[in-house]
């Protein structure tokens, strides 16, 4: 399934090169040289590819994780042997629910500042489910259901407008049937560290956002005190406005 969406992703990005060891640039002098990206439910590492093709061609070390989307805790442990294999001072990344995990996450010594995209970013003690609750109600939160083992799909049929309205509709319908189910003990599993308490923190609003609606993204980034810039994209921000995005990442690069 994981081939699947990585084609899908190859024939949106349409003669791209995947992120290889090969820089092609120098960084800016003092810049943090490794960006370590997670990625949201229900999709795949690849996700991020635009984004990571673009950080890699400008020198930076680009790492994606691949979270198992089975619990919380598994995918804080997958993004806490990504941070283990870096060299030095780290950049990490978290779209949607991929916020989650970096907040939990970041309190490594080696991450030098946090950037959420379109993402969840619960303060301690507070999970998916209880933020989802007390923000705004959007199209996509409502068409998240549990299937009869207890894994969360969005409907299909939602899918295509909720999540990826800027992308091609062929796309969008395809990464709709093809998606990886995240377990709902997940959502309900709060945080019990919020590293953007001490760490130079970004947010990238995105303002047609039909799963966290807008205003709570605002409302994250306030609490948090981050450095906000906002695009006028979909949920699916960091593929439509990969450029916007690797921008405010090589700006968190630069934080001390």
């Amino acid at each position: 399934m994981r081939s699947i969406i990585l084609s899908v992703v190859t024939v949106f990005l349409a003669g791209t090169t995947f992120a290889s060891s090969v820089h092609s640039a120098e960084l800016p002098q003092g810049a943090a040289k490794n960006i370590v990206l997670v990625h949201g439910a229900f999709v795949d590492q690849t996700s991020w590819r635009p984004v990571a093709d673009i950080l890699t061609k400008k020198g930076y070390n680009v790492t994606l994780v691949e979270n198992p989307l089975t619990s919380l805790a598994a995918d804080v442990d997958a993004t806490k042997q990504a941070l283990a294999k870096q060299n030095g001072r780290t950049v990490l990344v978290g779209h949607s629910w991929g916020g989650v995990v970096i907040t939990q996450a970041g309190n490594d010594p080696k991450v030098s500042a946090l950037v959420y995209v379109s993402a969840f970013a619960p303060d301690v003690g507070q999970s998916v489910a209880t933020l989802v609750k007390s923000g705004p109600a959007t199209e996509g939160a409502a068409a998240i259901h549990p299937d009869e083992n207890g894994n969360l799909y969005f409907d299909r049929k939602v899918f295509p407008s909720a999540v990826a309205a800027d992308l091609p509709p062929q796309i969008a319908e395809s990464l709709a049937n093809h998606q990886l189910p995240l377990n709902h003990t997940a959502f309900e599993a709060p945080v019990d560290t919020a590293a953007w308490h001490d760490k130079p923190t970004f947010y990238v609003i995105s303002t047609k956002d039909h799963v966290i609606a807008p205003e709570a993204q605002k409302f994250f980034a306030t609490a948090m005190k981050a450095q906000t810039t906002e695009v006028a994209g979909s949920h699916a921000s960091l593929v439509a406005h990969a450029k916007e995005v690797a921008a405010v990442i090589e700006k968190a690069a630069l934080a001390k």
